[in-house]
Order: structure tokens, then C-alpha cells, then sequence
């Protein structure tokens, strides 16, 4: 994230959806829909359900897929890994060059029909990758016409990068669904076209004539139908509690390490994920840091960027890349969904486990934040009494200044909405609510509650 007001890739995944009202006045006051009014509860009656998670992370869950050349392994973690490898392919690097021959074989998901007929689907996933291994991550669709998608990438991952380098995919498109960077979105959500099934499909990949193998403990799939709105409603406080979590600035790596991302300034994810993950008790060996220039304090924020940063996108944002890094630290899983309300997250809160999120805004639209942005990363960490949002904010000046109190409204419109207006007037979209989570493998009962009762388990 800059400071600046500036252009987003994630303005592009809103397109279609934007256009309907792309002509309207260039003032909220004068072109807020009535979409998100018409979805809310009536009086005695529950919302609308807006999000459907399904992961596949059991023994039994991935004994009940479709394998080549893969299997179910049981343990503690139980996973999936290469038996026998399916074939050997060779593999060009767009980002090197290189092409280089793999073995591989393949683990697809039973179809998972969405409680929720959606305009997006993410997936995220949880994977070891040991040198001179990676894996790919395909999601296929089906549509509410009876027509399905192709097999679409939504990752190319390796936790380390001298193998490949870590890569979405551009140009996947069928004319009716596109891939962006990360998210899987509908072109025209207002034809009411929706995706009603989905079904996930791993090739885990290998250096020919070796017994290594990527292990993936969890894979899984967010679907969403957001209204879409300029404001969302408001909820009412119920929690006053503050968690412990590191704090990190981003701002304090400006200039180093340009190669991703530009530096610093732009590290708001990678350095929001070091914070939960060290919450939660993970750290990085002094060899692990060996390669960071040792003028540099925190180098564990520069780290973090290097092994989040996707190649193609050229950028340390994208979603499931930070929640699988998240998970290559011992006993730790990440997800990416999309939360309802502050209601939800104090729900977390309670229960122990602070949340990421991504919002986007004007200076003038969240109080004491002093910048605006076309899409930033911060850490919730709690609530006051007053019910304001207690957050680590990574684009701090220094790591002093991280912890931030916002205005519990203003903070809940500017993540929850899915539209909003730019510096230059334009109608540009919002996150609706996404997340990052990261919790432990082995979650307490109390943490498990929490996590099912927004939708995660």
C-alpha cells in the first residue's frame, strides 16, 4: 500500500459490476443504491447468507477425492502427497526462462455444491514445499445456465523460490467468468449469472527420479455474493478487548528490496501477516534471515515480503499467497474468506485470534488514518468500550505507531462496502469484507466455535 491514492488491480475485478452505475453522479450523496437496504434482515427474520467456505484438511476428506498418482496421508496433519508419480511435464518459467522437467501427479476435489450461488470464488491453501518441489492450484466452475468454466489457475506456489517463482495467471477468461490475480469473478454480476458449484484440482510437482513430494494439509474455496453497496448497516458494539500482537511499520523498509514490490511502502500485507504469525508464535531461524542485509531492523518484514510476493501480479497482496505463507510456519493454518460484520470479528477477537483485512478510502473517510488508499492491509487486534476498532496499522511512521483506534463506523463501511468513489470521482470497488485468518492447526474448542460461528472450520 502507498499513502497515495492509487490505482489497484482490484478496481479491474469490479468492472462489470461498477458499470451499471458508472454513470451516476460523481457524489455519494447523490448515487448510493438501495441494494444493500434491500438484502438487510427484516425485523425478526436472519440476513441473507452472503458466504460459503468449504476446505478439505481430514484423512476422510481427501480419501474422498479423485487421485493420480497421489494419496491420503494420515498423522497428526493429515495431507496429501505423490505415491507414484501420474507423468513427467516440462515446465518453462515465464518469470526466468527456464524450462526445466517435472514429475507430477494430480489430487481433484468431489464437487462442492455453494450454499451460496456466487459472483467470486478464492481458494487458498496450506502446503510444505521442500526444495525441488511445488504445486499448481486449478478451480473449475459450474454456472446457474448449466454451463461450466475451464480450468482455471489461481496459483502456481512454491514456499521458497529457487524451484520457480511463485506466479497467478493472466488471461483466463471464458466470456462469462475471469480470473483476477487471485479471485475468481463473474464479468456481469447484474445479468444475475452465478457460480453454483465448484471443484478444486492439485498437481503437486517434483524433480524427476527423486522421493520428494509437497504435502498440502489444507485446500479450500470461498465462495461470496456480496450486495453491492456504497454503506453498509451499522452494528452495535459487544466486545471490549484488546490482543497482544506485535507491532511492525512498513514504512521503516522503504527503498529496500525494490525487486518486490518497490520496497516497503508497499508491503502492508506481507508485514500484517509477520505480525499475526509471530502473535501466534512463529519465527524465523537467523538462517532463514541469512540473506536479509543485516543494517536493516526487522528483517523478518523483508522476508515475509520475498516469500509472498507474486511475480506475475509484481506484488507482495495477493491473498492467498500470504495466507499460505502464514502456514509454512510450524503448527499454523490461514484461510481467506469474507466476514459479515465487526460483529464477526469481535466474535474472533473473544475468542483469541485477530484477523487481516482489506479496505480501501479516502483520507477524509477514516479519521486519524492521514492517508487514503486504493487498497491497504491492516491487523484488527480489538475493540475499545466504546466498541472503535483497536488495529495495528502497518503504514505507521514507526513501529511506536502502529497501534491505531478507529472510528468503529467509519471503519466498518470502508471494509464492508463493495463500492466506493475515488479521488477523482469515479466508482471504484471495495473489498466486501475480505480476510485473512490464521489460527493454529490444532485449534482449542473455545477457537474452533469462533472460526465455525463466520464460517471457517
Amino acid at each position: 500500500m502507498s499513502r497515495a491514492e492509487l490505482p489497484s488491480r482490484r478496481t479491474v475485478l469490479a468492472a462489470a459490476v461498477v458499470a451499471t452505475v458508472a454513470g451516476s453522479a460523481a457524489t455519494a450523496s447523490a448515487a448510493v443504491p438501495t441494494a444493500g437496504a434491500t438484502r438487510s434482515a427484516a425485523p425478526g427474520r436472519a440476513a441473507a447468507r452472503t458466504v460459503d467456505n468449504r476446505a478439505w484438511t481430514t484423512y476422510t476428506d481427501w480419501r474422498s477425492g479423485t487421485a493420480a498418482g497421489t494419496r491420503a496421508q494420515a498423522g497428526v496433519r493429515p495431507g496429501v502427497v505423490i505415491a507414484k508419480a501420474a507423468g513427467t511435464t516440462d515446465y518453462t518459467d515465464p518469470h526466468t526462462g527456464r524450462t526445466a522437467a517435472w514429475e507430477y501427479a494430480t489430487w481433484t476435489s468431489p464437487v462442492h455444491r455453494l450454499a451460496v450461488p456466487s459472483t467470486e470464488a478464492i481458494a487458498s491453501w496450506n502446503a510444505h514445499t521442500p526444495e525441488g518441489t511445488w504445486i499448481q492450484v486449478e478451480l473449475k466452475g459450474s454456472y446457474s445456465d448449466g454451463t461450466d468454466t475451464p480450468w482455471y489457475v489461481m496459483g502456481r506456489w512454491a514456499a521458497g523460490d529457487g524451484d520457480i517463482r511463485r506466479t497467478s495467471v493472466d488471461d483466463q477468461e471464458d466470456g462469462k467468468s475471469s480470473v483476477w490475480t487471485d479471485t475468481l469473478a463473474v464479468d456481469d454480476a447484474a445479468s444475475g449469472l452465478r457460480i453454483t458449484s465448484v471443484r478444486l484440482r492439485l498437481t503437486l510437482y517434483r524433480r524427476p527420479g527423486t522421493r520428494l513430494t509437497p504435502t498440502v494439509w489444507r485446500l479450500g474455496v470461498m465462495g461470496s455474493d456480496v450486495p453491492d453497496r456504497f454503506t453498509v448497516p451499522a452494528s452495535t458494539p459487544g466486545l471490549a478487548k484488546e490482543l497482544l500482537v506485535p507491532r511492525y511499520s512498513q514504512e521503516i523498509h522503504k527503498g529496500q528490496y525494490p525487486e518486490y514490490d518497490n520496497g516497503g511502502e508497499a508491503w502492508c500485507s506481507p508485514t500484517s501477516s509477520q505480525m499475526i504469525i509471530e502473535y501466534w508464535g512463529g519465527r524465523l531461524t537467523q538462517e532463514q534471515l541469512s540473506w536479509v542485509d543485516p543494517t536493516y531492523a526487522d528483517p523478518q518484514i523483508c522476508h515475509a515480503a520475498r516469500h509472498t510476493y507474486d511475480y506475475q501480479y509484481a506484488g507482495c497482496g495477493n491473498w492467498p499467497f500470504n495466507a499460505a505463507y502464514a502456514a509454512t510456519f510450524p503448527g499454523l493454518q490461514g484461510v481467506v474468506t469474507r466476514l459479515r460484520s465487526l460483529t464477526d470479528l469481535e466474535t474472533l477477537i473473544g475468542a483469541g485470534i485477530p484477523a487481516i483485512t482489506s479496505q480501501s478510502f479516502l483520507k477524509e473517510e477514516l479519521t486519524g488514518a492521514g492517508y487514503g488508499t486504493s487498497g491497504h492491509l491492516m491487523t484488527v487486534i480489538g475493540f475499545t468500550a466504546d466498541g472503535d476498532v483497536i488495529a495495528n496499522d502497518p503504514a505507521s511512521d514507526d513501529n511506536e505507531a502502529v497501534r491505531r483506534i478507529y472510528k468503529r463506523r467509519e471503519w466498518e463501511n470502508i471494509w464492508l462496502r463493495t463500492k466506493r468513489y475515488n479521488a477523482s470521482g469515479k466508482v471504484v470497488s471495495g473489498t466486501g469484507g475480505v480476510c485473512y485468518l490464521y489460527f493454529p492447526a490444532r485449534p482449542t474448542s473455545r477457537q474452533r466455535k469462533a472460526l465455525a460461528a463466520v464460517g471457517v472450520r
